[in-house]
C-alpha cells in the first residue's frame, strides 16, 4: 500500500492525500483548494499530480473548502466515481461549492482566466455524492470498508476510518481530518476511534494551547464594549461561514439573553452564513449535552434581537454606508475573498474601529498579513492605509490544540501504530508536534513532503 501526498504537505490547506491499494485501487482522502499563496496556489489547483479518472473512490473528511473545494475541478477533469461524505457535510457543501463556482466565475472574469469550474460542474459533482452516518460500518466494496467518527471541528465533520484488503491482509487507516476542541461549546467532543495501524493527523495549532473558554464571552462583551461605546467605531469580525460565526452568534446571543451586550446592532453580512446557521438548527443531534441543555431554555440559540441576518447585496451595501457603530460579522475568516473585504476597505483607516480576528489565517493571506502588523494592504486593488486596532481571540478556534491533537490519539494502543503521518500545518508547528508526542511515547512519525509517495 501506498500513501501520496498531493496537498496540505507542509502547509495547511489543499488537503489531496492519495492511498493506492496492490490492486491499483485508488483512494483519494478530500480534494481541497489551497488558498493563500497566490500563483503558487492558483497552479496547485489547476493542475492535479494524479489522473482524475484514475481514481476509484473519494472520501472527504468535511465541508470547508481547503478540504472539499476542487472536487467539482476532480469531476470536471473526469472522476466519475462516488463521494462518500456524511448528511451534513452534503449539506453543507451544497452551499459551499457553489458559492466557490460564483467566486470562480467572477475571479476568473476579472483576471481574464477560466475560472476552475462551474455551477455546473457543482451540480455534476453533487450528483455523485452518498452519505454515510457516524458509527456506521459501510462496506463499499470487498476490499474497502469505511467508518465515520465524528471529530466535532465543524458541522460532520469526521475522521475516515478505513479498513483496506491489500495483499491478503487487512490493513487500517484513520485520516483525523480536521480536529476539534474537546471543549466545544457546541458540538459534540471529538470521538474515540478504532485502533489503526496508519495515522494521518492534521497538525494546524500542535505547538500551543489554546486560552479556556471559561472567559470567552467575559472578553468579547469588554471588545463591543471599548470599540462600540467607547470608541463609537465599528468592530468587524471575519469569519469562517460554517462554524466560527455560528460560535460566535452564539456567544453574543448569551450576552444579549445575560443582559450584557451594548446596545449596538449586530450584522452577519454573508449569505452562506445564514443558509449554513439555518442548516445548524436542523442538526441537534450533533450539539453536545450542554448545548441541547441550553436550548431548552432559549430554543434559537442563533437569534436575539438586536441580531440582523443580511443576504441581499443592496441590504450589504446599505451597512458600508451606515456612520453608527456595530458589529459586523462576514466572510471569509482569511479575509481573502467575501464581503468582509469590501468592510475592511471602509473601515481599516479608521483608528475607532477593529478587526476581531478568531481563527487561522493563511501567512500570504490579506488576514495574515494584518495580523502580522502589516501598516498597508491592498484590498480590491486599491492602497489601505491600516490604523484600525487588530484584536486576536483564539479561544473561538475550530481546531484543537496540543493538548486536543494528544487527547485524539489516546485512544490508541501506541505500539500497534505502525505510521503517523502529520500534515494540515506550517513546518515549524508540526516539527514541534512532532517532538512533543515522541516525548509522550509515540514512534514513527512523518513529516510527509508535496508529492511524495511513502510505502507502508
Amino acid at each position: 500500500m501506498t500513501i501520496s501526498f498531493y496537498g496540505a504537505a507542509q502547509t495547511v490547506t489543499g488537503s489531496k492525500h492519495l492511498i493506492t491499494l496492490e490492486n491499483g485501487k485508488r483512494i483519494l482522502l478530500d480534494c481541497g483548494l489551497s488558498q493563500g499563496q497566490g500563483n503558487k496556489s492558483d497552479d496547485l489547483n489547476r493542475t492535479f499530480e494524479f489522473d482524475p479518472e484514475n481514481i476509484t473512490y473519494l472520501i472527504l473528511s468535511h465541508a470547508h473548502i481547503d478540504h472539499s473545494g476542487l472536487i467539482p475541478k476532480l469531476v470536471q477533469d473526469g472522476y466519475n466515481g462516488p463521494i462518500f461524505c456524511t448528511p451534513p457535510t452534503l449539506e453543507l457543501c451544497e452551499l459551499l461549492l457553489r458559492d466557490s463556482a460564483r467566486i470562480q466565475g467572477s475571479s476568473g472574469e476579472n483576471e481574464g482566466e477560466k475560472p476552475l469550474y462551474t455551477e455546473e460542474d457543482v451540480d455534476k459533482a453533487l450528483s455523485l455524492f452518498q452519505t454515510v452516518s457516524y458509527n456506521e460500518p459501510y462496506q463499499i466494496d470487498e476490499d474497502v470498508e469505511l467508518l465515520f467518527t465524528d471529530t466535532g471541528h465543524v458541522l460532520g465533520s469526521a475522521a475516515i476510518n478505513l479498513k483496506l484488503q491489500d495483499q491478503g491482509r487487512t490493513r487500517t487507516l484513520t485520516f483525523s481530518g480536521d480536529i476539534g476542541r474537546f471543549a466545544n461549546r457546541i458540538l459534540n467532543k471529538p470521538q474515540e476511534f478504532p485502533q489503526a495501524e496508519i495515522i494521518i493527523c492534521e497538525s494546524t495549532y500542535g505547538n500551543r494551547v489554546h486560552d479556556s473558554l471559561d472567559n470567552t464571552e467575559d472578553r468579547l462583551e469588554k471588545i463591543v464594549r471599548e470599540v462600540c461605546v467607547e470608541r463609537q467605531g465599528k468592530l468587524l469580525i471575519p469569519a469562517f461561514s460554517i462554524g466560527r460565526t455560528q460560535e460566535l452568534i452564539y456567544s453574543l446571543n448569551y450576552l444579549a439573553e445575560e443582559g450584557r451586550l451594548p446596545d449596538v446592532k449586530v450584522f452577519v453580512d454573508s449569505p452562506l452564513s445564514v443558509y449554513a446557521t439555518d442548516i445548524m438548527r436542523d442538526h441537534t443531534n450533533c450539539f453536545n449535552d450542554t448545548m441541547l441543555a441550553y436550548i431548552k431554555e432559549d430554543p434559537d440559540p442563533f437569534g436575539f434581537p438586536q441580531l440582523n441576518y443580511i443576504t441581499e447585496v443592496e441590504d450589504s451595501k446599505e451597512l458600508i454606508k451606515m456612520d453608527e457603530p456595530c458589529v459586523i460579522i462576514s466572510s471569509s475568516g482569511m479575509m481573502n475573498a467575501g464581503r468582509i473585504q469590501h468592510h475592511l476597505k471602509n473601515n481599516l483607516s479608521d483608528p475607532n474601529s477593529a478587526v476581531l480576528v478568531t481563527g487561522y489565517c493563511e501567512p500570504s493571506t490579506l488576514g495574515g498579513k494584518l495580523t502580522n502588523g502589516a501598516e498597508r494592504v491592498f484590498i480590491h486593488g486599491e492602497e489601505v492605509e491600516v490604523k484600525a486596532q487588530m484584536i486576536e481571540m483564539k479561544e473561538y478556534s475550530a481546531h484543537g490544540d496540543y493538548g486536543d491533537i494528544a487527547k485524539f490519539l489516546h485512544c490508541q494502543d501506541k505500539d500497534q501504530i505502525q505510521k503517523i503521518f502529520l500534515v494540515h500545518g506550517e513546518v515549524l508547528v508540526m516539527k514541534q508536534l512532532k517532538a512533543d508526542l515522541e516525548e509522550i511515547g509515540h514512534q514513527h512519525i512523518e513529516i510527509p513532503e508535496f508529492r511524495l509517495s511513502y510505502v507502508v
